[in-house]
């Protein structure tokens, strides 16, 4: 009778298609491979190896198994992997810079060796559950599809949004009355989408001229020096100094 002694590799996607190398002996003749109940396509590379396609199957281990006219032979185990999921991430949009830290949720993570930010691997990430993984998004730019990659193959994509942070080069003037009123233009990039201008804590009133300015008109404030930032759907800007004489 046929005997098995190892196959490579031992596991693969419940998708099936995975190359298999059985090896052992007695393989000669009209011959049946079966993954579980389950034949399936095969050839006799000689009388001691087999290259068999694992058919699709369930999450589980079953018996691979040689038949010829002689017999069928012992068992041995072969692994169904789960495929990796995803259903959600959160936030699903971070700065180009990168940095965020992204939450995704879904199944059969556990095991996970990569996440992918389009086609750009993550910073770093650390797999906490079966169904939860924390990853940091690399640079990037427009919308990307993150998706993970495991012993049973890759997931689903979600899409990510990266967006712009304001960053502000200069405002004119740099100073004005306490009372607030001043017209004040600022300089800078990524002034596009919904946006907040503030003068310190306080927000004020603004018109977007272009991507690269704004102009603010100062609210009323106490005299010394405050931080005017831009606040976008990316993040808030570095801070320029406005003084209140």
């Amino acid at each position: 009778m046929p005997t098995i002694t190892s196959l490579s590799p031992n596991s693969g996607p419940t998708s099936g298609g995975t190359s298999v190398t059985i090896t052992g002996t007695g393989f000669t003749g009209p011959a049946t491979v079966s993954f579980g109940s389950t034949a399936t396509a095969f050839t006799i590379d000689s009388d001691t190896q087999i290259t068999a396609t694992a058919p699709a199957g369930s999450v589980g281990s079953v018996q691979v198994t040689v038949t010829t006219a002689a017999g069928p032979s012992n068992g041995v185990a072969y692994t169904y992997l789960a495929v990796p999921a995803l259903s959600s991430i959160s936030p699903s949009q971070g700065p180009t810079s990168g940095g965020t830290s992204v939450v995704l949720t879904g199944t059969g993570l556990t095991g996970v060796t990569a996440v992918s930010f389009g086609n750009t691997a993550a910073t770093s990430f650390t797999v906490d559950s079966d169904t939860q993984i924390t990853a940091v998004s690399p640079a990037g730019t427009g919308i990307v599809s993150i998706t993970v990659t495991g012993p049973g193959g890759t997931s689903n994509g979600v899409p990510f949004t990266y967006v712009v942070v304001p960053t502000i080069t200069s405002i004119s003037p740099t100073s004005g009355p306490t009372s607030g009123g001043t017209s004040v233009t600022i300089t800078g990039t990524g002034f596009t989408g919904p946006l907040t201008v503030s003068f310190g804590a306080t927000a004020t009133i603004f018109t977007i001229d272009s991507a690269t300015q704004i102009t603010a008109i100062a609210p009323a404030g106490s005299a010394g020096g405050v931080q005017v930032t831009v606040t976008g759907s990316g993040g808030t800007s570095n801070g320029v100094t406005y003084t209140y004489v």
